[in-house]
């Protein structure tokens, strides 16, 4: 099946949007085959504010409708205690959210950004939409990453190439608790390292300290620029180390 016959069969569907490349394709393909499409962004303490507008951007430049959710995710302790099974919660919860906004709207067909080099074993949200019916078109239509983003760059898309940005709850230990403190330093934490042109690194809690993780190719840099480093984000961690281990 191709993107164009999915869209042919479900011509009014609603899609659970990131602001990623995957579902910002999806919006790009429902819009370029005429479907009637909106999107359903849930905006939770897990996204930095430069996801949120990047969703709002990319959404505004295809022409497509995009309805925001606030919602407090930690008010659920299967998901602030932060188990092996957060991410299933989480993804379920966000979900349910979409179904119930999209309903109301007339809209009955959810589509969601899974694509089929993604690894659905090591993802347990995968489970979770399968388990709220919401379709997959991008996988079931056999297109890889690699494929999206040779057709958002064709499209002249800026999201082409937006590296993959995994949620803020990830810098935190499995069955550590997550605190709306926590993530609001390790957002500033990771602004702060952007702004001194660092690329593709993770700012994680370790115990209480912030422990940097960057590619082989800045630990050097890093190692460098400690001292200014450290003076950036004195204001919110009393200790601070670098991972010489790349990621």
């Amino acid at each position: 099946m191709k993107l164009k016959d999915f869209f042919s069969k479900y011509n009014k569907v609603a899609v659970g949007f990131s602001g990623g490349v995957d579902s910002s394709y999806l919006l790009y393909a429902a819009k370029k085959y005429c479907a009637d499409i909106k999107a359903y962004y849930v905006k939770t303490q897990f996204q930095p504010e430069f996801e949120f507008e990047d969703a709002k951007k990319i959404a505004k430049e295809i022409g497509v409708d995009i309805i925001i959710v606030n919602y407090d995710i930690l008010r659920h302790n299967n998901i602030r205690d932060n188990n092996l099974n957060r991410c299933y919660y989480c993804k379920r919860i966000i979900f349910e959210i979409i179904k119930e906004y999209a309903e109301k709207d007339g809209y009955t067909a959810i589509i969601e950004g899974t694509n089929a080099s993604d690894d659905i074993s090591d993802r347990p949200g995968f489970k979770a939409i399968s388990e709220l019916n919401i379709k997959s078109p991008l996988r079931d239509c056999g297109l890889t990453k690699e494929n999206i983003r040779k057709f958002l760059k064709d499209a002249g898309l800026f999201i082409w190439n937006k590296e993959a940005y995994a949620c803020l709850a990830t810098r935190v230990n499995t069955n550590n608790e997550i605190t709306d403190d926590m993530l609001i330093k390790i957002e500033k934490a990771e602004s702060i390292l952007k702004n001194m042109d660092f690329h593709n690194f993770r700012a994680r809690i370790y115990y209480n300290a912030l422990k940097l993780q960057f590619k082989e190719n800045e630990i050097e840099k890093a190692f460098k620029q400690r001292v200014k480093i450290c003076d950036e984000l004195k204001e919110f961690f009393d200790d601070i180390v670098l991972d010489l281990k790349s990621r």
